[in-house]
């Protein structure tokens, strides 16, 4: 909307004033045109190959608008901040990198790591938790300035050794919980009552814990492991009771398959009292019983799942695979445990992100250079848009939900 600002002013001749006033405004050029958005249907898609992302919005499915220098994105993940403003973006170069939604444009920026896996916010949204590779452990910034609050190094034997650390998620409390790599151990940071943490360990969890994820009520933090068949899990409602091993043997079986790559845990799915996961250098999706977390069924799918998706009503579960089968998307129903659907959207389809109420998914495309928009009844694309190899779609509605 376009406006000027008028100023009662009490003289007979306020008329002629007032008249004079928004001429010289509109002729010296203060007045202001804006446009006036809401953030709740906004998004981000990942460019990874340029290092710049792509702002849309949901409701007539557009691109707003480009940022870029963004350094290297080819493994990067989003946060919001609770007002849905701000985007954090979290680079593998170590990049931490603050975007305004509302201007698209870089609100601040820092090199925080040599190697950065991902990151979370805080449960009141002031504080933006980094995991990183190089050097191992999480930093802490404030999500308004990001100046550096607290820095957790990974340091996990007598010799100074620090792990990579790997599943970082935010939990209920004011609390970031993480896995360590080399180690096999899982961290609970505990901000609630200042910027310097209580750490609780938990140790010898398994071997090489290699991504996690926290249920949708922040209660379960599950570790997926690498080195060995089976997951850890440990509840933190009551963490005194440690980790427990879940799954064993569910793995490779007797032969281990070439792993092209790393399921990506934090995209499983809860519906219908089931999670499903994606198995580790299978062509399966897990369906684990949440009730006494057992192994219900394994659904045969169409290559090694790497994002195991539910719409947002709980019905159906998407699938994306892995190379070479990654041109590929299957639909689970969650009460029949059958794959239902499968279509082909393009070569490298890179990741699925819902619409807030669950109509439409976005799909990356990546070396079609594309993102495609389906309609989630029919299965009908609703929408192309043209992008440089995207990769993670990440919709503002996250901000509202825990462990994204």
């Amino acid at each position: 909307m376009c406006y000027i600002k008028v100023v009662t002013v009490k003289n007979r001749n306020y008329k002629k004033w007032l008249t004079i006033l928004a001429v010289a405004v509109l002729a010296t050029g203060t007045s202001s045109c804006v446009t006036v958005r809401a953030t709740g249907d906004l998004g981000i898609v990942i460019e990874r190959a340029t290092g710049s992302v792509q702002i849309i919005e949901t409701t007539n499915r557009t691109v707003l608008g480009r940022v870029d220098k963004l350094g290297d994105l080819s493994h990067a993940s989003v946060v919001y901040s609770r007002d849905q403003k701000y985007a954090y973006v979290f680079g593998r170069d170590g990049g931490l990198t603050k975007i305004d939604l509302t201007s698209r444009s870089i609100d601040k920026r820092v090199l925080q790591a040599g190697n950065s896996i991902g990151g979370a916010i805080s449960t009141n949204g002031r504080l933006i938790a980094v995991s990183n590779y190089k050097p191992g452990g999480v930093r802490v910034f404030s999500a308004e300035t990001l100046e550096l609050v607290a820095d957790i190094p990974a340091t996990y034997d007598k010799q100074g050794r620090r792990s990579k650390v790997v599943g970082l998620v935010d939990a209920p409390g004011q609390k970031f919980v993480f896995s360590l790599f080399d180690a096999g151990e899982i961290w609970v940071a505990d901000f609630s009552k200042s910027n310097q943490p209580d750490i609780t360990k938990f140790r010898q969890i398994g071997n090489q814990p290699y991504d996690a994820l926290i249920s949708p009520e922040g209660r379960y933090y599950i570790a997926g492991l690498f080195g060995e068949d089976g997951l850890a899990l440990l509840d933190l409602w009551h963490q005194d009771a440690g980790v427990k091993r879940i799954l064993n043997g569910y793995g490779r079986g007797k032969k281990k398959l070439p792993v092209y790559k790393m399921p990506h845990l934090e995209g499983w799915a809860i519906a219908g009292g089931y999670t499903f996961v994606p198995a580790v250098g299978l062509h399966e999706v897990l369906v684990i019983n949440r009730s006494n977390w057992r192994e219900k069924k394994r659904i045969a799918v169409y290559g090694q799942p790497v994002f195991v998706m539910a719409s947002p009503d709980q019905r159906k579960v998407w699938v994306n695979f892995a190379f070479p089968n990654n041109d590929t998307v299957q639909v689970i129903d969650t009460e029949t445990l059958k794959v239902v659907k499968q279509i082909k959207p393009g070569k490298a389809v890179m990741h699925m992100e819902f619409t807030p109420r669950g109509e439409e998914v976005w799909v990356s495309v990546r070396d079609e250079n594309l993102v495609k928009v389906y309609d989630t009844s029919t299965y009908n694309v609703t929408a192309l848009l043209k992008m440089k190899k995207p990769s993670g779609i990440f919709m503002s509605a996250r901000a509202h939900r825990i462990g994204l």
